[in-house]
């Protein structure tokens, strides 16, 4: 029989220890290769039910860790010391559309957002899936299919509302706190918890969204031709390219089933729809020349389509991946990525991937936070399924065999929200500004509530 879990008010969360009655529920993630095993856990969905688990933890010598989705699983450090606390805030999404802002509270996830903002004529720079919770990804950088538009999703972020743990709750913006601002979109958190964001939302009414599925032995053919496109590819369109292996399961529509396919899919937007068309034209339309697809989704459709362009799985499932941030691609680069990831290789990843990058990615609008561009012309990212212990041991070593393959090419840097492999050394700020991020998370918490056990130099690029 399971214990019975502390709490000593309404007010006051309920604070379970493995066996008891909520810890479960509080320590439930999206990658259950990586379900964490804190000291205790509860899901706060107050901010006095938040100040009392900072309270509870001081008392009792438990560091902090917080999440809300638990999508970032895989790239977290052991929280066995610690208090795990789950943000599921109370309170629906307030969307503003005469200044085109949305205040999210801390827990929601993607598809909740969009569904607030598409009667208002809306959208924001979410992710490829509804299912992942906004503040993570938000503030770990976050990789939006409309991205080289918009620029990374944490320069989208207009203030951000958390307890520190002194207990206060703040609102903190470039007015009230420019330091901590700055260090909070993008730093790697650690500065309190976050109990809601207010970020920026866009204008858009209709978008071209899909995906095109062909068969794995076109894949050399079509990812040069999608690399010619992408070199000069208008900022209106984000894509990406990928080598899918889908198990033969029903979930799977059977033109995919079982076998290895190469896809394209994402977003092509614009002011006029006229213009989106002839960008997804000049982008399908060579593509579809080289063969017919096994599945092609692209059409003109509402924004709420964008979640399922991608075809993510809803989860959750045992997943062993990784993820770099690549350079320009050339003939050997791509010779090299096929070579470990194509038709024939064994590679045993459901799907691994390049994301096209550049556009307001490289170049924002503005100055944001401590990460607000990047340095890269891609994302790749691959995971696959680890059904058992020698299936993950399996994964591992074709991700370690990928890395050596694509070393060339890599920056060194990553997107902390796309990180699915914590135990590999790995960053994406230089010294300086993992310096300064210290330096404030320092300010914020003197005692080390939320301490990571992180050094400035593990989140540098090596």
């Amino acid at each position: 029989m399971k214990g019975h879990a502390l709490t000593v008010a309404d007010s006051a969360p309920v604070i379970a220890k493995p066996g008891e009655t909520g810890f479960d529920t509080a320590t439930r993630v999206f990658n259950s290769v990586a379900i964490p095993e804190p000291a205790a856990a509860t899901t706060a969905r107050t901010v006095e039910q938040v100040r009392n688990a900072l309270r509870y933890a001081t008392e009792h010598g438990l560091r902090v860790r917080m999440h809300s989705t638990g999508h970032g699983a895989g790239a977290v450090r052991p929280v066995r010391d610690a208090l795990l606390i789950r943000t599921a805030l109370d309170g629906a999404v307030t969307v503003d559309p005469t200044t085109r802002t949305a205040r999210i509270p801390a827990g929601t996830r993607w598809e909740t957002v969009v569904k607030a903002a598409e009667p208002h004529g809306l959208t924001a720079a979410h992710g490829s899936s509804g299912s992942v919770g906004v503040v993570g990804y938000t503030l770990g950088g976050g990789l939006s299919p409309y991205g080289r538009l918009t620029g990374l999703a944490s320069n989208t972020v207009r203030a951000v509302e958390l307890v520190t743990a002194d207990g206060r709750h703040r609102r903190v913006d470039t007015e009230s706190d420019p330091d901590l601002f700055w260090a909070l979109r993008g730093g790697g958190g650690g500065f309190g918890v976050v109990t809601a964001v207010e970020i920026d939302l866009f204008p858009v009414s209709r978008v071209i969204t899909g995906a095109a599925y062909w068969p794995g032995a076109l894949a050399d053919r079509l990812l040069s031709t999608w690399l010619d496109w992408a070199r000069d590819a208008p900022a209106i369109a984000t894509t990406s390219v990928r080598v899918m292996n889908f198990p033969d399961v029903p979930d799977v529509p059977e033109a995919l089933a079982g076998r290895t396919t190469f896809t394209v899919d994402g977003v092509v937007h614009a002011d006029d729809i006229g213009a989106a068309r002839l960008c997804a034209d000049d982008l399908l339309g060579p593509l579809r020349a080289l063969g017919t697809p096994l599945l092609d989704t692209w059409q003109e459709d509402a924004p709420a389509a964008v979640l399922r362009a991608h075809m993510d799985p809803e989860g959750p499932l045992p997943i062993v991946g990784d993820h770099l941030l690549l350079h320009e691609f050339d003939a050997r680069a791509s010779a090299s990525f096929l070579d470990v990831l194509g038709e024939g290789s064994g590679s045993p990843l459901v799907g691994a991937g390049l994301r096209q990058l550049g556009g307001a990615y490289a170049a924002p609008p503005s100055p944001g936070g401590v990460l607000d561009r990047l340095d890269a012309r891609y994302s790749y990212a691959g995971s696959g399924l680890a059904a058992d212990p020698e299936a993950a041991e399996s994964l591992r070593s074709h991700c370690t065999k990928v890395r050596h393959a694509l070393a060339p090419w890599n920056t060194g840097r990553v997107v902390p929200s796309f990180v699915e492999d914590g135990t590999r050394r790995q960053g994406h700020l230089d010294t300086r500004q993992a310096v300064a991020v210290a330096r404030v998370r320092a300010a914020v918490d003197p005692e080390g509530l939320f301490r990571d056990d992180i050094s400035p130099t593990d989140l540098r690029q090596e």
